[in-house]
């Protein structure tokens, strides 16, 4: 018998060590504690047919130790969580005795009462059934002998191995923070980290309760951050790591330079809530957790609420939210409105950030100083906004309008201040959209937007910005420059002609600009280029023979306007 429980306490503590973790396998979840009914489970309980008479819905308390006893006052010796093994003897005959008996083991928080039915008992006592029954104490009638010492044996081989455990976990989890602490870790790493190591979703938040970094598990990111600050603000923070508010989170305070700056918090798993839904080891994570994300903030200057933003700006940009849902969430815990209003992306591409990014990539001073900028116009005008670093030398900008509120009031101010930062700043709009899902379509569009704004070339009078009606054939063109099926294009049309003129230092490609600006009119094309008529037909006549064509027909002379228009812009510096 001996050998089958060593052999079954061997294959539990290699079930408590097996390999779960996704952080590079370097850290076990930790195990779930013996309960009540696991204990019943193991042979050496097994054997005397354990019957549950009452609590049979609390079969799952932790077991912490087992406690033999045959006094008629065994509370006294016991702390909290023992399955307490008696034959019997020591009940006491009248129903009150009883009641006292099984209270006082309760009010002590006793696991379970075990009695073996064999010496004093061969049914349990109805007084001793009802008392066990009102306090919810589980009840375990065994029908057959039991050795208790047995029963201890096993069970605290099991609970020891388990406590050993816990502590090589407990050295792994300081390890891991450590190494993550040495390479410099990020927060958006570190709160990664503890999710893997506590298998439970872990949120960082700011003072007023912005959740900055998210990482989900076991759940998805809407039902993590869904109505995040008013949740946020039903849980009162404390000095330490502790388990607070009504949905039983627990926090721990982040602190930046001696003050206090946001808090961590680890969010319990749907089936558990309250004190119980964490151990010791989930508490340890999240103190470590607060202890690096305090090293990474001092190591790390920009503010983390930026880079938020950047990380936000740029999952909307490349849709790589898993739901819309989730990205609704997630914006909507950052403090932008999302029901009930529009959205419009914006780019803006500033000269100075490329230059400082060239200069030092390491510094990203210039480009902290144009997103503050742009924010702090945007927050003036009373604008909420995303604002972060897409590229180096390009800002993103998503603006959330009220429905019914003009974007280009918005976008012009934003414009300005970006000019003020630098006059060559260039400034796109994408459409505006009505929900988060179309954010990735007017990103795109602003971005395309800003490949074709010919450089040196204004926006339209009026305005300070480049939106999507401005592209025109020119810039059309302009945007797809790099792409050789243009290029092929331009030197298969007008190749020959460009070479006729570099060779003998004529000046036939003006004449053509000339004729196809006037829309075929020769009278106009030589007063614009100071020709006589004779002149402008003897060239139209050689240029017809270069390139092999008939200049009346208004398809090439369309086909011959693109080549030329491709030209130009391939010419641009």
């Amino acid at each position: 018998m001996r050998e089958n429980e060593s052999a079954a306490g061997q294959d539990r503590s290699a079930a408590l060590r097996e390999d779960r973790s996704p952080l590079r396998r370097t850290i076990d979840p930790p195990p779930r504690p013996l309960t009540v009914a696991d204990a019943l489970a193991l042979p050496v309980l097994a054997a005397g047919q354990p019957q549950v008479v009452t609590g049979v819905e609390r079969l799952d308390r932790p077991v912490r130790w087992v406690h033999i006893t045959e006094l008629t006052d065994p509370a006294s010796f016991l702390k909290g969580g023992e399955l307490v093994l008696t034959t019997g003897m020591p009940l006491p005959d009248e129903p009150a005795g009883v009641r006292r008996y099984v209270d006082e083991l309760a009010d002590v928080g006793a696991a379970a009462l075990v009695i073996e039915l064999v010496r004093r008992y061969h049914r349990p006592p109805s007084a001793l059934v009802d008392a066990c029954r009102a306090r919810g104490l589980p009840l375990v009638t065994l029908a057959a002998d039991v050795n208790f010492l047995e029963v201890t044996q096993v069970v605290h081989a099991l609970l020891l191995g388990s406590q050993a455990d816990a502590m090589r976990r407990t050295q792994r989890i300081h390890e891991a923070f450590g190494a993550l602490t040495l390479r410099g870790a990020g927060p958006e790493e570190v709160v990664r980290a503890a999710a893997e190591m506590s298998g439970r979703t872990v949120v960082l938040e700011n003072l007023v309760h912005r959740a900055l970094v998210c990482e989900p598990s076991g759940c998805t990111v809407e039902e993590a951050l869904s109505g995040w600050e008013r949740r946020s603000r039903a849980v009162p923070s404390g000095d330490r790591a502790e388990v607070r508010g009504p949905e039983g989170w627990l926090v721990v305070p982040v602190e930046y330079q001696g003050e206090r700056w946001g808090r961590a918090a680890m969010l319990p798993a749907a089936a558990r809530t309250g004190p119980a839904a964490f151990g010791p080891e989930d508490v340890t994570v999240l103190e470590r957790t607060a202890t690096a994300l305090t090293v990474a903030r001092l190591i790390h200057a920009t503010p983390w609420e930026r880079t938020a933003h950047r990380g936000a700006l740029r999952d909307l940009a490349e849709q790589r939210h898993h739901s819309p849902a989730d990205a609704r969430a997630r914006i909507a815990a950052l403090g932008l409105p999302v029901e009930d209003c529009s959205f419009v992306a914006v780019q803006v591409a500033v000269r100075a950030v490329r230059i400082a990014v060239r200069a030092d990539p390491r510094a990203g001073g210039d480009d902290a100083e144009a997103e503050s900028r742009l924010s702090e116009e945007l927050r003036t005008a009373g604008v909420p906004a995303l604002v972060g670093v897409l590229a180096p030398g390009r800002l993103g900008v998503l603006l959330a309008l009220r429905a019914g509120q003009p974007w280009r009031p918005a976008v012009e101010r934003l414009s300005g201040a970006a000019l003020a930062l630098d006059p060559q700043a260039v400034v796109s709009v994408g459409s505006e959209v009505t929900g988060l899902s179309d954010v990735a379509r007017s990103f795109r569009e602003a971005g395309r937007v800003a490949e074709a704004a010919l450089p040196g070339e204004p926006p339209p009078e009026g305005r300070s910005f480049h939106e999507l009606s401005d592209i025109g054939l020119r810039r059309l063109l302009y945007a797809l420059r790099e792409d050789v099926r243009v290029q092929e294009y331009a030197e298969r049309l007008l190749g020959r002609l460009v070479d006729h003129d570099l060779r003998h230092g004529t000046d036939l490609l003006a004449t053509l600009r000339h004729y196809l600006d006037a829309a075929g009119n020769k009278t106009v094309a030589a007063r614009r280029g100071n020709l006589s008529r004779e002149t402008v037909y003897q060239r139209l006549r050689t240029i017809e023979r270069l390139l092999d064509c008939d200049l009346e027909s208004g398809a090439r002379r369309t086909e011959l306007h693109v080549a030329l228009t491709a030209l130009d812009v391939l010419r641009t510096r």
